[in-house]
């Protein structure tokens, strides 16, 4: 960096990735601003600089002295090492110290083994329990889908089961001789006597009763504004998965309009997005989405585009290019086993899903545009009109 670069980064003013510092005299607050952004998305913290921005400067000594705070913060106050980089930069001849601090890969990053921080906005706050269990499952240390729910043997659909295990395995469970409760264990849908999550959603007699929050809402907005109050179709999406994904599926596909692919008049036309694109997003929407996150994955119509919303961001290293290219990382691998053996799922999966829209997109003339909206957490995929 050099010193335009700095002004200028101080001319905009602190937000999400960067932080203004006089000094630190205690390195707890040094470690939890460490964390902080490595707990979100990486960022910079820039030392001898005012809140305003306005250059103030550190002396050789004091530099000395934070250099052996930064690596005292890294190894010893943070229960997992953080590998920083620091760069003295002197511009307007005041020394500034400048902190790059990675997005970490082995979330959550506690200080002193009891506080886990998080970028908000400029500000930083302390994480509630909900939010560091997310940051945990992004590091695969385990798995929203895999946690045991309230609900016993009795809320469990043993026929739909009985029935898609025959297709998913083709063997008849009978055969196995191994009682129901201990097969479901073996395969992770069910634990301590309770249903996981995955075994709620995917063969649970009512999983919408139990965890409505995990649902589709699917809207047709008359217009292109979110905040209208006028909707042409909507539609809420409760159910086993397979049905969500096949209901959301046939929403979408209703309210398309069908266009002329040839010339000739009578021809049958054609979807103006591909029906396999979209039901691919839908897929995926159901199989990566954050089940820490309590909130529906919403399906929103407008006149000139198509939006799906999936909670969550993007997990890790995953960003809105390198999908592009197959990158993906499996977020609930038990809800994913079952639904990719199921031919009505239309799951292209492990990595080939996203370049394949992006393919047949183009061969049809379709924009389509992805945002990991880090503030809403939230994934959206959107296909332009």
């Amino acid at each position: 960096m050099d010193c335009q670069e700095l002004l200028d980064i101080l001319d905009r003013g602190e937000d999400y990735t960067h932080q203004f510092k006089e000094t630190f005299s205690n390195f707890d607050k040094l470690a939890i601003e460490i964390s902080a952004f490595a707990n979100s998305e990486g960022g910079m913290i820039i030392i001898g600089v005012t809140d305003p921005g306005e250059l103030k400067g550190l002396s050789k000594e004091e530099v000395g002295r934070l250099n052996q705070g930064i690596s005292n913060a890294t190894t010893e106050k943070i229960d997992k090492q953080i590998f920083v980089k620091t760069e003295v930069l002197v511009c307007r001849e005041k020394r500034i110290l400048i902190i790059q601090v990675p997005r970490g890969l082995n979330k959550p990053y506690a200080v002193n083994r009891v506080d886990v921080w998080v970028k908000s906005g400029a500000d930083k706050r302390r994480a509630p329990i909900e939010e560091v269990l997310r940051l945990a499952q992004t590091s695969g240390l385990f798995y929203a889908d895999e946690l045991e729910t309230d609900t016993a043997l009795s809320d469990f659909d043993s026929d739909f089961f009985l029935k898609q295990y025959k297709k998913y395995y083709k063997e008849e469970l009978d055969k196995l001789e191994i009682p129901l409760e201990r097969l479901l264990t073996n395969i992770r849908l069910m634990k301590n006597g309770r249903l996981t999550l995955a075994g709620l959603l995917l063969f649970g007699k009512n999983p919408g009763r139990i965890r409505p929050q995990f649902s589709i809402k699917a809207t047709f907005f008359d217009g292109n504004d979110i905040s209208g109050y006028h909707f042409k179709d909507k539609e809420e999406i409760p159910g086993k998965l397979i049905d969500q994904f096949k209901q959301g599926k046939n929403f979408i596909k209703r309210n398309l309009r069908l266009k002329q692919k040839h010339k000739n008049f009578n021809a049958p036309g054609v979807l103006e997005i591909p029906e396999d694109a979209f039901s691919e997003i839908v897929a995926n929407a159901i199989v990566h989405r954050n089940y820490y996150i309590n909130a529906q994955v919403q399906i929103y119509i407008f006149d000139n585009r198509v939006e799906i919303v999936s909670p969550g961001n993007l997990p890790n290293t995953i960003t809105e290019e390198n999908i592009k290219f197959g990158v993906h990382i499996e977020r609930n691998p038990t809800i994913l086993s079952f639904l990719e053996k199921d031919p009505l799922f239309s799951y292209s999966g492990r990595g080939s899903g996203i370049p394949s829209v992006l393919k047949m997109c183009n061969q049809a003339g379709v924009k389509v545009g992805f945002s990991d909206d880090k503030q809403k957490q939230q994934f959206i995929v959107t296909f332009f009109r």
